[in-house]
């Protein structure tokens, strides 16, 4: 964690503890919420559909804490609806504005009613579970839209100006399609490509630009990299391809190399898990890179093209008209053949 997240976890959760944790002095809601608001303002409360930024605490009565947005090291985010469950605080939002922190206590009696077989022991009957959170922010939807467009579109350009560093400083010369992608081939083949709807088997590497490797199919590469993978088969792929099972990048990149052939796929973050990544290697907007080896194409069946039938072609009549001669008296023919009409 950050130097200033710890800082500003401990002032909260110090600013909590300086008013005690018993529940007396508590306001307490119709649905046996128990709040405490520490630092009132005359800032606007938070209203029904705005979006709400806020940094939280989840604790037990005994003070352990479940989860924290300091330590995961990004606020919460969400928009103000109509409350769903007693766990949601949709509730207590709008007793709240823009820089107000607030100790939540919800009971656990509510939350595993019907369900006490689900009921952790840390959360005996009559305990709470404990929401200490600050207000960050609070906007318009619209507003929330334009700020989340304006980061997504400074991402983007980071990641093209990334993209072009790293193709122009490698040493592999790689080939761009339309779409964005690019790809350089290792160890060509004479063998046919696949085609879609046709089954690859694959080998393969792949690595974020800063060369952290997330996956593969290869067990030493795997040991090399201190990855971790448990109950992973270490042998190639079977992907269809063309058939959405992997991502765009992968789809379309496969078709290009031919079986036993090798090389790499450099691939932007809208042919492969866009603005939302994917786990804790594969930020929003990573383009990524894979080393391939396609080891096997498996042919589907496909019907015969039927022969086209062979057609006649007739010779054009020429519709070029045939130019008269200057005299219109015709004279009898001496001899019974006709001579040609000249043109």
């Amino acid at each position: 964690m950050k130097l200033k997240n710890i800082i500003a976890v401990l002032l909260l959760v110090a600013s909590v503890q300086a008013f005690g944790q018993s529940n007396a002095g508590m306001q307490r809601m119709t649905n046996g919420v128990l709040y405490r608001i520490y630092t009132k303002n005359d800032n606007p409360k938070i209203k029904l559909n705005d979006v709400i930024t806020f940094n939280f605490v989840q604790k037990t009565d005994k003070d352990s804490v479940l989860f924290s947005s300091f330590e995961a090291g990004r606020p919460a985010q969400i928009q103000v609806q109509e409350s769903k469950n007693i766990a949601d605080l949709m509730t207590v939002f709008p007793l709240l504005a823009a820089t107000d922190s607030a100790l939540i206590k919800v009971p656990t009696d509510s939350l595993f009613k019907g369900a006490e077989d689900q009921r952790p022991p840390f959360f005996p009957k009559g305990s709470y579970l404990s929401f200490v959170l600050k207000i960050e922010k609070v906007q318009s939807l619209e507003e929330a839209m334009a700020e989340q467009q304006k980061v997504m579109n400074e991402m983007k350009s980071q990641e093209a100006a990334a993209l072009a560093k790293y193709a122009a400083g490698s040493s592999t010369k790689f080939t761009a399609t339309n779409s964005g992608l690019r790809y350089a081939i290792a160890r060509p083949s004479v063998k046919a490509k696949p085609m879609k709807g046709d089954t690859v088997l694959v080998n393969y590497i792949g690595r974020t630009l800063n060369g952290k490797l997330f996956d593969t199919s290869i067990e030493a590469e795997a040991k090399k990299a201190g990855l971790e993978q448990p109950g992973r088969n270490y042998e190639p792929i079977s992907v269809v391809v063309g058939q959405g099972q992997v991502i765009p990048g992968w789809d379309e990149g496969l078709l290009l190399f031919n079986e036993g052939a090798k090389g790499s796929l450099l691939i932007p973050s809208d042919l492969a898990y866009g603005a939302r990544g994917a786990g804790e290697d594969i930020a929003p907007f990573s383009p990524l890179l894979f080393d391939v080896e396609i080891v096997k194409v498996k042919r589907v069946k496909r019907a015969a093209t039927p022969a086209k039938p062979a057609t006649t072609v007739k010779k054009p009549v020429s519709k070029t008209p045939v130019k008269k001669p200057a005299s219109t008296t015709v004279k009898k023919p001496t001899s019974t053949t006709k001579a040609p009409v000249k043109k």
